[in-house]
């Protein structure tokens, strides 16, 4: 016997109920995601079809067909957004393959959504799918967009209930750690970092991968200090190390824009680089050829995730099979700082 909604038609919550899984996993059944198990997708389809359940989506469709739009939404204040040279090549990358589509590419900067307006505006029926860059750990409210609409993540997001359907992210981890063996080989030995937020998943990679590669290289890590991704964060971080009193041989900044926060700070010290302190950034970015010295850095392919990212959500909404996971690796690049 079918079991129906007592309040009209029925919702995504009460499939994950009577399924006994998360919302998020309803969700990825529904967007005809592999990144589930035999038993969940069994579970929700059971629940489905006992609930006659039609995803929002599905129910648009009918309705008035394709919206032909799409949002890319960045969690970020503008300051940050409009701040850090990393979000205009990600950008470049995603309105490339849109620009070239049917589709309309609205761009969103959502610092987490404290009155739900981004959120109310994706779920209403307005776009056909999703692209969210640079997720915090706070970013809840992307739980409840992915409940309605495809998503691809670019980067591994944080604080999700469960993890991600879709997403493009490049090798943190493996960049960290070529930063790490890069200075071991040029015979420094005392260390210290400047990271990212820990709530956000680049950053932790970032500094894990160094971590790695520093305990096997014999580098010993002095000092490691957040710098929030930010200039003005990095210089903060660099005073701090420089407080300390213990000033390191080698420095790791995790971004080209912290870099050129830290360098100010060390130039203030009277301290030169890379005689008295050699510098490793992380982007490659056009921060890294402005600064003097010029950056050696780990170069990240933000452009291609940005094109990737745009392919991922194309090949959803044309509904052809599209990878859970692609993972675009990272390069060192030498230059002058180290």
């Amino acid at each position: 016997m079918n079991i129906t909604s007592t309040r009209g038609a029925a919702t995504i919550e009460e499939v994950a109920a009577l399924a006994g899984v998360s919302r998020s996993t309803v969700s990825r059944v529904v967007n005809g995601s592999t990144a589930v198990s035999p038993a969940a997708l069994e579970a929700v389809n059971d629940a489905i079809a006992q609930l006659n359940y039609v995803p929002n989506r599905a129910a648009r469709s009918l309705a008035r067909r394709q919206t032909h739009a799409v949002a890319f939404v960045i969690p970020e204040d503008t300051d940050r957004f409009f701040g850090d040279p990393f979000f205009a090549s990600i950008v470049a990358g995603v309105h490339e393959r849109f620009a070239a589509s049917d589709y309309v590419l609205n761009l969103i900067i959502a610092s987490n959504d404290p009155r739900d307006k981004a959120t109310s505006y994706l779920r209403s029926g307005s776009v056909d799918g999703v692209i969210v860059a640079s997720h915090h750990t706070g970013d809840t409210f992307v739980d409840r967009i992915a409940a309605d609409l495809p998503v691809v993540y670019g980067g591994r997001p944080a604080g999700l209930s469960s993890a991600p359907a879709y997403l493009v992210d490049v090798d943190n981890v493996g960049g960290g750690a070529a930063a790490a063996r890069y200075l071991a080989e040029r015979g420094h030995r005392r260390v210290a970092t400047i990271t990212g937020p820990a709530t956000m998943v680049p950053a932790t990679d970032r500094l894990s991968g160094f971590r790695e590669a520093a305990a096997e290289t014999g580098l010993e890590i002095v000092a490691v200090e957040d710098g929030d991704f930010s200039e003005a964060g990095a210089a903060a971080a660099m005073r701090r190390i420089l407080d300390g009193g213990d000033v390191p041989e080698a420095l790791f900044v995790a971004s080209d824009l912290m870099a050129r926060g830290a360098l100010e700070v060390l130039r203030e010290a009277g301290l030169s680089v890379p005689g008295d302190v050699a510098i490793i950034g992380f982007d490659d970015s056009p921060v890294a050829t402005a600064v003097t010295p010029a950056l050696t850095t780990i170069r990240q392919p933000s452009r291609a995730q940005g094109v990737a990212m745009a392919d991922a959500l194309l090949g959803l909404l044309a509904g052809r099979p599209v990878p859970p996971a692609t993972i675009l690796p990272t390069e060192l690049v030498v230059r002058d700082s180290a």
